[in-house]
């Protein structure tokens, strides 16, 4: 009599038993949301520089906004390229009216506020040209080539680290807008799908 009791209680329980061993929970990525997106982007680096007209520009300013910074070299080939085919002041012109803000670094040692000037002027540039001569705000962000491109995102996180496109020798018939893509994630609240890329181009010509 208690082997058939056995019996019968084993199989009234044993669906409640497969199905709670089979049971997946939650995975550490799921219901992702965008607090959490925000607290794995690591902040940017402050800082404070002076604009190719004399205007003095904080980071800390544009807190709310999506930044774009660009590092630039007006003497390097990869940087030629991107400025005779239009492609840094197209994209900063497409999103100049959603509250993206790009700002250019110039961190060549060479370089100073009125060469800036002369470069901002030859391609009537819609942002303004920070000197960085001193390498001071480079070495912060630690940027190892022109152009070598972050997103910073609202909170003043960084989004995007790296690489403009997928193409450094500019013959791709197709080719992957990184920075387009991270500027539409962040606008989105989006997870940035790839938040860093290796720059191409030229090093960047710190100061000694």
């Amino acid at each position: 009599m208690k082997t058939t009791l056995k019996i019968a209680l084993a199989v009234l329980l044993s669906p409640w038993l497969i199905s709670g061993c089979g049971r997946t929970e939650p995975t550490e990525h799921s219901g992702h949301t965008s607090q959490e997106t925000d607290y794995a982007r690591p902040e940017a680096p402050a800082f404070t520089l002076t604009d190719h007209t004399g205007k003095v520009h904080n980071l800390a300013d544009y807190k709310g906004k999506i930044v774009v910074l660009e590092w630039v070299n007006p003497e390097c080939p990869f940087v030629v390229r991107h400025y005779e085919t239009g492609t840094m002041v197209n994209l900063a012109e497409a999103y100049a009216d959603q509250e993206v803000v790009w700002l250019a670094v110039n961190t060549t040692s060479h370089f100073n506020q009125e060469k800036n000037k002369e470069f901002a002027e030859k391609y009537d540039l819609p942002y303004p040209v920070l000197d960085d001569h001193d390498g001071t705000v480079g070495r912060r962000y630690d940027a190892k080539t022109t152009p070598h491109m972050f997103v910073v995102d609202k909170a003043g996180r960084i989004a995007y680290n790296g690489a403009i496109d997928d193409d450094p020798q500019g013959n791709k018939a197709e080719r992957i807008h990184y920075v387009k893509n991270a500027i539409d994630g962040v606008l989105s609240d989006r997870p940035v799908t790839t938040a860093e890329t290796k720059p191409y181009g030229c090093t960047v010509k710190y100061a000694n």
